[in-house]
């Protein structure tokens, strides 16, 4: 590779590499270690196609989403079970309910399958309209529609703080955003 296209290349991962660790843990339901691990294989099998990717984000950003797939696809029957790290920062005035549920969310997130995790990351974390997480997951927009109906239901269920006024809305919990959700 030319050296400009190193330094794109390392600019990008500098710029870039916080967000998309971000979105890699909450793809592996808080595993920090396979989140690591997910971000590396995304970036190492884009520096060998970066003189040819047109938009670098969603084309590290779609490897990510595939690979955690194909590793869904692969293993079978996991005994291990993963539990979110609580963030060291919790001592702002007011932050203790809202930390309370954020824990009690990414609890009930690992609860959820796999397939489930992936739609509600996709589509309420990530923002992606119904048919793009449908081609990136490879199924039917009906499947992802249903799959975020029942997710949600179920994290409502194991998280009932989620849902106050029992509305049963089509939205992130609480009105979290992801930069929220991701703090």
């Amino acid at each position: 590779m030319e050296a400009s296209r190193q330094d794109e290349y390392r600019e990008f991962v500098a710029m870039r590499s916080t967000a998309l660790l971000r979105l890699a843990v909450l793809l592996t339901g808080g595993d920090r270690h396979a989140a690591e691990d997910l971000l590396q294989i995304a970036l190492m099998k884009a520096y060998g196609r970066w003189a040819r990717i047109e938009q670098p984000e969603a084309y590290v950003r779609q490897i990510m989403y595939r690979q955690q797939v194909n590793r869904w696809r692969l293993r079978r029957h996991h005994a291990e079970v993963t539990v979110p790290v609580l963030p060291e920062s919790g001592n702002e005035e007011g932050a203790g309910a809202d930390l309370e549920l954020r824990v009690a969310l990414w609890a009930a997130l690992g609860r959820l399958s796999k397939r489930q995790r992936a739609v509600v990351v996709l589509r309420y974390f990530e923002d992606l309209p119904e048919a793009e997480v449908a081609a990136l997951l490879g199924c039917p927009v009906g499947t992802v529609r249903s799959t975020a109906h029942r997710s949600l239901t179920k994290l409502r269920a194991l998280v009932p703080d989620l849902d106050p006024g029992g509305s049963g809305e089509q939205q992130l919990p609480l009105g979290y955003t992801a930069k929220e959700m991701q703090a």
